[in-house]
Parts: structure tokens; sequence; C-alpha cells
């Protein structure tokens, strides 16, 4: 990573803005069929050098203002002992100030103790997010998730008993031979839980994933009009159950959006730290390296093992908060982008989005832009159509 900048050379209010701070914790017992995020098998000498790592980098990397958010993936956080949980809670503390006004953590079901969420609870977590993604055991199976229908209910039970602030559940859907009934019971065993937040996520066929494999060869297919009607059927039951849609893949009751996630879709600036974790700080954005030993060793000379190292242009920005903007539901206020990030792309991005508008794929009202129902459907597409416009007028 780059020599960090003074604040005077930030992007327009960056310096000012929310700062986010996530965390990776690279261990699994298991790999789950779809996941394509870095993880390594848990040992105690990896854990403990896990920690001593996560110490140095935090050291090298002292945030500038108090860090607003805080973020802890994997991986699965929950696979830490509950003293190796509290030592990592203390460096979070150690380097982020006294404005944490929210603290996720991820948890797989099969890793709820009641030690642990004490432990969690004890420095100060706010939120957990679990990984539950589906209450049907055959296609628990099918995802090569580790964890029972059983786990799944005990440790949610744990987990309000502990009296979290907020709690998400994260359920996927168009799973290989899910049928529309069998989605839908797993919307409604979510709700009948009452959690505070729902995320529900399409099955993606990652490279390098056992299901890539598996579709490569024929086992598993795609079908995008099956997705398609599960998208739509997923809005309209999570609406009328009382759960916002605020994001294509987020829902919450009042006062439950994730806010971290809220502010790196807004562009806001963010610390990764941990392997493969990635940051958006100091008009730079960059990943660690995707390997703990490399990331230990680059710590261990005083330096990052930072890769695809960027420069955060007004330009960049400007592209990003725009596609992301467009998949909140509330959409995006071009006035206040084009404000934000002064760019000359502005005006192919503004043809961009009235052909949107002629398609019926997005509605503009004054400044404020949002996709429409169809338009939310095909979110990526027209993400990328954006951002082709903009390259464009490079």
């Amino acid at each position: 990573m780059s020599e960090m900048l003074p604040t005077s050379t930030l992007p327009q209010d960056s310096a000012a803005g929310p700062l986010g701070r996530y965390v990776h914790v690279p261990f699994c017992a298991t790999t789950c069929d779809f996941c394509a995020f870095y993880q390594t098998s848990p040992t105690a000498d990896g854990i403990a050098r896990y920690l001593d790592g996560i110490e140095r980098e935090m050291q090298l990397v002292r945030p500038d203002r108090d860090v607003s958010t805080v973020f802890w993936g994997g991986g699965t956080p929950g696979l830490l002992s509950p003293a190796a949980l509290r030592r990592l809670g203390r460096a979070v503390r150690d380097y982020a100030g006294d404005e944490i006004s929210e603290w996720s953590v991820e948890m797989a079901p099969a890793s709820v103790t009641a030690a642990r969420l004490a432990a969690l609870q004890e420095i100060g977590v706010t939120r957990i997010s679990m990984g539950a993604q589906s209450f049907s055991p055959p296609l628990l199976d099918a995802l090569g998730r580790q964890h029972t229908l059983e786990q799944i209910m005990r440790a949610y039970e744990r987990v309000r008993a502990a009296d979290f602030a907020s709690v998400n559940i994260d359920l996927m859907f168009a799973l290989p031979g899910q049928t529309e009934a069998e989605w839908l019971t797993d919307i409604d065993q979510a709700v009948s839980l009452a959690p505070d937040h729902i995320s529900t996520y399409c099955l993606t066929f990652e490279e390098d994933t056992k299901l890539w494999v598996k579709l490569s060869e024929g086992r598993v297919k795609l079908d995008p009009e099956h997705e398609a009607q599960l998208y739509e059927r997923t809005w309209e039951h999570l609406n009328a159950a009382g759960y916002a849609q605020y994001e294509v893949a987020n829902f919450a009751k009042p006062g439950h959006r994730c806010a971290h996630n809220l502010n790196t879709w807004h562009m806001h600036e963010w610390i990764g730290l941990g392997p493969s974790a990635a940051s958006q700080y100091r008009r730079e954005r960059a990943a660690n390296a995707a390997d703990l030993n490399r990331w230990l060793e680059e710590l261990a000379d005083g330096k990052r093992a930072s890769v695809d190292s960027v420069p955060l242009t007004p330009n960049l920005l400007a592209q990003d908060a725009l596609i992301f903007g467009l998949r909140l539901t509330h959409g995006v206020d071009l006035a206040e982008l084009t404000d934000r990030f002064p760019s000359p792309h502005w005006e192919r991005a503004r043809a961009a989005i009235a052909d949107l508008v002629a398609e019926s794929l997005a509605e503009q009202e004054g400044s404020r832009v949002r996709l429409t129902t169809a338009g939310r459907l095909l979110a990526d597409s027209v993400g990328e159509m954006v951002l082709e416009a903009m390259d464009e007028a490079e």
C-alpha cells in the first residue's frame, strides 16, 4: 500500500464521512460448494499467528478518525475460541476510537456457543449475521453446508437469548433442484423466527468452486427465468411480512439496515484487515494478498501485502457510487453524486440513464433515479451498461 496522503488530498467529504473497518477471519473447517472467499483450515498455530498479524497490521494502518462501523467476515469468525475473540476485539477497540455505532460478526450455526456469544457481547458486538442458507436438509446437503436444521434452530435461540441489538439471517435461493414452493417455505421459516434483517442471495457459480465444476460438467444447470421468478416472489413475500427492501438482496425491519454495508455502497471509506481483505482508504483501493503466510511475511517486514492497488479517482468513485447506488431501493440522487465526485463523464451517465428510463428499467423524478422492478431483476446488467457508457468517455 502506498504512503498515506494528507487529509487535504482526500476526495470531497471522505475525511468527514463514516469510516468502516472490515476484518477477514480466514478459517473454515470445511469449504462449502459455492464459496469462493479465501479461507484456510484452522490450527492453533495458524490462529495465533493470524492474531499476531492483525495486531501488527492495525499498527501499520492507524485510522485518521474514529471508526464508525466494524464487520468481521470470513471464513468463519465464530470458529475462534472465546479467548481469541476477546483478543481480536480488544485489538479493534485499541485502534477504533469511541464512536463504533454498529459491529457485525458473521457466524455459522455450528459455531454458535453461549461462551462465544458472551465474548462477543463483552467486546461490544451489536449485530450477528447467521448463515443459515436454507432450512431444508436436502438443500443444505446440496450446498455442502456442514450444519443441520437442528443446529440452525438451536444457534438462533442462543443468539436471541444473548440479546444482541440486531440479528440477520442469510438465505440462498435458486439452489440446485429447489422449487418455488421450497424457497417460499424457507422464507416463511425465517420470518417465523422474527429476525431483524434478512439477506437473500441468488446462488452464483464462482470459478474454482465445487459448484462451478458441477455446472461445467452439466450436473447442474442455470435457469434465468426461474431465478427472476424467485426474485420477484422474494420481494413480494418479505414486503408483505414487514421487511422493507433497501437493496436488491437485503430486507430489514425499521432501524435495522446494515450501516456498514450502506456506507460501503455509498463509497465511503473502509480499512480491510487480514488476508484477502480489501480497503478503500486515503485515495487508494487495494486488497491484501489472499494467502495467510504471504500476508504474515509482509507484515513481519513492516509492510502490507497489498495487491491490485488502484488510485481512487473521482471518476472511479462516481462510477461505483452510481452502480451500487442503483441497487438500493431508493436509488441515487444525481445532483448529490455529481457534487461529491466531479467527473467529466456524468454526461454519458445521464444519457445511459435516459436509455434505462426509455426501456422502463429505471424511473426518474427530478435528480433522483431508481430502478423499476424490471430494472432490479437486471441490476448486474444495468450496472455493466452504465459502466460501459462512462468508460466510453475516457
